[in-house]
């Protein structure tokens, strides 16, 4: 059998974070190996435990969530961090991203939605709530240079996609997962795997947060 993914929750709720241990527990493929309610106890839990990933919440006493990503990195190096959080504001997101977790989802999330997320965050992909894309593109529009100022930006290499992973990317900017497109264009969820690792090879991306970005930029939606 293979050995469970270890995990350390941070939340400073103490009803919400044991409910949400008692829910994992539920499953064989992960097991709750801590548990913290500030940074300052996460980071702690996190240099002794070095758990495979930290499930944190982002509105913590004294120091945000956000804000504890690099003690938490630097205390583990190895765990993946997933923000679970009922903050949608946009530059929270952008900051958690940025500040190296690997995924944002909310707590309205279901059960099986969030093992899915734990597992696709453990497995280096990047995890985004589909109702928070469009925010993160917006924040980190927001936060690139203005029009009309400097130089213009580098050419993408829009013109290597074909209209089929062009298709793909648009439906990726709005959200769907592989499945959704694969619904949407009527083709084997197989084969939307395919593109997709082509479509970010071709575009030199590294995740599904940024394929969403650049077609947002590019009108592909």
């Amino acid at each position: 059998m293979t050995t469970p993914l270890r995990l350390l929750v941070v939340d400073d709720h103490t009803l919400f974070r044991r409910g949400l241990i008692a829910l994992l527990s539920q499953y064989d493929r992960v097991m709750v190996v801590g548990e913290a309610a500030d940074a300052g106890e996460a980071q702690r839990r996190a240099t002794e435990l070095q758990p495979d990933l930290i499930l944190l919440d982002n509105h913590l006493p004294g120091v945000r969530g956000v804000d504890a990503l690099p003690g938490l990195r630097e205390a583990s190096p190895c765990s993946r961090v997933l923000m679970l959080t009922v903050s949608e504001d946009s530059e929270d997101l952008a900051a958690a991203l940025r500040g190296g977790a690997q995924g944002y989802v909310l707590k309205t999330i279901d059960s099986d939605a969030l093992l899915a997320a734990i597992m696709r965050c453990v497995a280096g992909e990047s995890v985004v709530s589909p109702e928070l894309t469009g925010k993160l593109v917006q924040a980190l529009r927001s936060a690139s240079p203005g029009v009309g100022g400097g130089a213009p930006a580098a050419p993408h290499p829009i013109d290597a996609l074909s209209p089929r992973e062009r298709e793909i990317t648009s439906q990726i900017a709005r959200g769907a997962s592989n499945k959704e497109i694969a619904r949407a264009l009527d083709i084997a969820e197989t084969t939307v795997k395919i593109h997709v690792q082509h479509i970010l090879r071709k575009l030199g991306l590294s995740s599904r947060v940024q394929a969403a970005v650049f077609a947002s930029e590019h009108g592909l939606k």
